[in-house]
């Protein structure tokens, strides 16, 4: 960012009305200078101070949106190098890539394929973001039938256009406007013309080059042609080349302010071999890429790069957490057991998982220690014999069972007998060590 906080801190209302959420508006000014805040967020700010701090504000590479609705992906928008600097914001989006020259009918198998793709992990659901249309028959008609029948078969789905024919990307443009697809093709030879097409329908435009420095002729040539929301693809096809060309491409955006490369990033990892594909397909999601396309979606496959996107996109310093508060597993009683354990979400989602698998209806208390797991938050001092027992108490949990028995992880043992001192007429049972335990332990006490 170009100001600091005192300079921004000058060009604001300065009237400290809390309407950002922030207490002052020296306060709402450091934090915009730290990018960790909207412009927007202010909504008396003058339009000649928008203007001198949209520019200076705005993250070094563009932010806008792929797709359009609620599944629409946001893109771009990232401000370091390194994950531990400063958490990335906008998870790399996967989209698989499919030929129009496909039947119809395979070609709504592979797009319903899509649709269907999500699955819950940690409590954040994971999908398949998008669907490259690629102009393989060399028939504008049939191009624009398959994108519609693709956008019909998933409708909330983002739609990227991989058309480099202007006559026959234009048609299917117009097709699904409204679904702010991505159009993806323009090169030196077609540019005036797909900047044309972007700029009339207001979608978005990826450029191709074969190499960086060409990369950079063709966006400067696209925006001044009036595109704002560009896509790049440097060509690179290696690994080797994914690395160089996108750690090129981020350092030039974020060390150097450099304008024409700061854009989000698309790579085609298409290979034959689906285990290749997904090893190269892991390098982009690493190394920058925003946009990455594959050519098949088989579940393993999916589990692997939704994993490792979603690991790499978490903030490292702030763990996952889950609400405080009791938790039905199944459809409990006032008799059914009652077990307790802390709200870093692995932790909660691998003890709901396994208190599943028991098929023994169940109450989980989760309490909020910080996002830690068990033995890390008691030898922290947040899950200790005095915390557990209030939380008990403020719960209410004692007007949902007609027991009172509280079963601990088996980690925390040495808390059993103050726990019993502090929760007066509770008894405290010590579980399994291990999550992987309960099954039996649960079926065990129900036999």
């Amino acid at each position: 960012m170009a100001l600091s906080g005192v300079e921004i801190f000058k060009l604001l209302p300065k009237t400290n009305c809390k309407k950002c959420g922030f207490p002052t508006c020296l306060a709402f000014a450091m934090k915009l200078a730290q990018g960790g805040v909207d412009l927007e967020k202010c909504p008396d700010i003058s339009e000649e101070s928008k203007k001198v701090l949209g520019e200076a504000s705005a993250p070094p590479i563009r932010t806008f949106a792929l797709g359009a609705g609620e599944k629409a992906v946001k893109i771009g928008g990232e401000t370091v190098m390194f994950r531990h600097d400063k958490k990335f914001f906008n998870p790399c989006a996967i989209a698989l890539n499919i030929k129009d020259n496909l039947s119809d009918a395979e070609l709504k198998k592979a797009a319903v394929e899509v649709a269907n793709s999500e699955i819950e992990r940690i409590g954040q659901k994971l999908r398949i973001d998008a669907i490259s249309i690629e102009y393989a028959s060399n028939d504008s008609a049939r191009y624009e039938a398959a994108v519609k029948l693709i956008a019909s078969a998933a409708p909330d789905t983002a739609i990227i256009l991989n058309c480099k024919e202007p006559s026959a990307a234009e048609k299917a443009v117009k097709a699904v406007a409204d679904r702010k697809p991505l159009l993806y093709g323009a090169t030196n030879d077609n540019a005036e013309t797909m900047a044309g097409i972007a700029k009339a329908n207001k979608v978005p435009l990826s450029v191709c080059a074969q190499g960086v420095e060409a990369l950079i002729s063709l966006t400067e040539k696209i925006k001044s042609l009036g595109v704002e929301d560009i896509v790049m693809d440097s060509g690179a096809k290696t690994a080797k080349e994914i690395i160089e060309h996108n750690t090129q491409i981020r350092r030039s955006a974020l060390r150097k302010g450099f304008k024409p490369l700061g854009y989000p990033v698309i790579n085609f990892a298409l290979r034959d071999d689906s285990t290749f594909e997904a090893a190269l397909a892991s390098v982009a999601i690493a190394k920058y890429a925003s946009i990455v396309v594959i050519s098949s979606i088989a579940k393993w496959k999916n589990l692997a790069l939704f994993t490792l996107r979603q690991n790499i996109y978490t903030d490292p310093q702030v763990p996952m957490q889950v609400e405080q508060k009791i938790y039905k597993i199944g459809e409990p009683t006032d008799d059914s057991p009652l077990l307790i354990t802390t709200n870093f979400s692995l932790t909660y989602f691998i003890v709901s998982g396994e208190v599943e698998n028991s098929k023994v209806p169940s109450w989980l208390a989760v309490m909020d220690c910080e996002g830690l797991s068990v033995l890390t938050a008691w030898a922290a001092g947040k899950f200790t014999s005095a915390k557990i027992a209030q939380f008990i108490k403020d719960s209410g949990v004692e007007g949902q069972i007609k027991h009172k028995n509280l079963i601990i992880p088996g980690q925390v043992a040495i808390l059993s007998g103050a726990l019993e001192e502090k929760l007066e007429g509770w008894k405290i049972t010590v579980g399994p060590r291990e999550a992987n335990g309960l099954p039996t332990f649960l079926k065990s006490r129900t036999a």
